[in-house]
């Protein structure tokens, strides 16, 4: 499922930090959580294998049926985690990802006033995907929480070190891929080898096609994902390209 590390020196730095992010939730998480957490983080530095069985310890999972999401789904299952799903039901989700999210079992929830929120945005040719992000995460904290759920992993490969793994309220948000010191390339491996190199959903391309400037952040985003070895120089230009040519 995942290789370990091996001799890469930056994953190895970024591992042992976040270890000690584990430690600093370690009471609120409970020992189960963490022990299985410790050693799935353990088996990606060095390879020593652990116990993988089926634990009675849920984490909900904010699942948009992409790569990132998909991949973290896999990892947790694959060590053993009961986890939920849990999608946000977006108007520009192709029907083709709605069915991925159902056939995994996620919970559905809505997000009040998205719409026209974004519509908003998108006629004061402001940025969309910041304000998108945080309306997603808020209504996917707040069914984890009404789940009763009080780990909150992410698809998110950038945040690692002491926010790779913190507490956020009534939750412990896990940024796994960045937990675990992911980048795209093994991401892409994980899910079985296909990825589409394209940049953004339906909608940031229907705002990038009307207000072609806001183009430049999410050059910005890709290049920001390069530098920090989440992406691989060869998979940035690709989508830079995409970018260019939306």
């Amino acid at each position: 499922m995942i290789e370990p590390i091996k001799d890469d020196f930056v994953k190895h730095y970024r591992l042992e930090y976040n270890r000690e992010a584990l430690e600093g939730v370690r009471d609120k998480i409970g020992e189960k959580a963490h022990s299985r957490l410790r050693d799935l983080l353990e088996y990606r530095l060095t390879g020593k294998e652990f116990d993988r069985s089926p634990t009675d310890v849920k984490i909900a999972l904010a699942f948009s049926a992409g790569s990132d999401s998909t991949a973290s789904l896999k990892i947790l299952r694959w060590a053993g985690f009961d986890v939920v799903p849990i999608t946000a039901r977006l108007p520009q989700m192709r029907p083709e990802e709605i069915g991925r999210a159902s056939r995994e079992g996620a919970v559905f929830v809505e997000i009040q006033g998205y719409g026209d929120e974004m519509k908003e945005l998108m006629e004061k040719r402001a940025p969309i995907c910041g304000r998108c992000h945080s309306m997603v995460m808020n209504a996917v904290e707040e069914k984890a929480i009404e789940l009763g759920v009080g780990i909150l992993a992410t698809g998110d490969l950038l945040s690692s070190g002491l926010i790779s793994v913190y507490p956020k309220g009534e939750l412990v948000i896990l940024n796994l891929p960045a937990f675990l010191a992911l980048d795209k390339g093994e991401v892409v491996e994980i899910i079985g080898g296909h990825y589409d190199f394209s940049f953004g959903c339906r909608l940031w391309k229907l705002a990038a096609r009307s207000n072609p400037p806001i183009k430049r952040y999410g050059i910005q985003r890709v290049l920001r994902e390069t530098r920090a070895r989440a992406l691989r120089p060869e998979m940035a230009v690709k989508l830079i390209e995409d970018i260019l040519l939306s």
